[in-house]
């Protein structure tokens, strides 16, 4: 009988080892949760000196912005190579849309904040961007590189 798996550690420990590289995910969303719960008077601190930087931005919330964008790029460390194909990429870019949904609905749940429909959008401009920026050719080598 021919043997479908190689001989360089079971089943077993190759998943649980894949299982280890969406560690940085969840570290992630746990940080994007934690902040979530936060007042929006302790939001304030940081909105204001981004919006200084870009004026014409008011509408654009960059915390949504790099913490989406950081997601996605834990994300497709944790597919690896996986992450290559353009569904996948896709894939990812919905999947912190989702997580994105699911930050808002949260937020109604904590004083002074609100669901907003343009943080969605701020949160898959990110993910969006992260899977483009990795997609370069240049950068994609080095990704590829270092996380593998």
């Amino acid at each position: 009988m021919k043997q479908t798996y190689s001989t360089n550690g079971s089943y077993a420990q190759r998943r649980k080892r894949s299982l280890l590289y969406f560690l940085p995910s969840l570290g992630i969303m746990i940080a994007i949760f934690i902040l979530s719960s936060r007042t929006s008077s302790d939001m304030n601190v940081l909105l204001p000196f981004f919006q200084s930087i870009f004026p014409n931005m008011k509408s654009f919330d960059w915390g949504h912005f790099v913490a989406y964008f950081a997601l996605a790029f834990s994300l497709d460390y944790g597919f690896g190579r996986r992450a290559d194909r353009l569904h996948f990429k896709l894939l990812i870019v919905l999947l912190c849309g989702a997580y994105g949904l699911t930050d808002e609905y949260h937020q109604t749940f904590v004083g002074g904040r609100t669901p907003d429909i343009y943080d969605i959008r701020n949160d898959c401009i990110g993910a969006a961007i992260a899977m483009i920026v990795v997609a370069i050719p240049p950068i994609h080598r080095v990704w590829r590189r270092g996380a593998n």
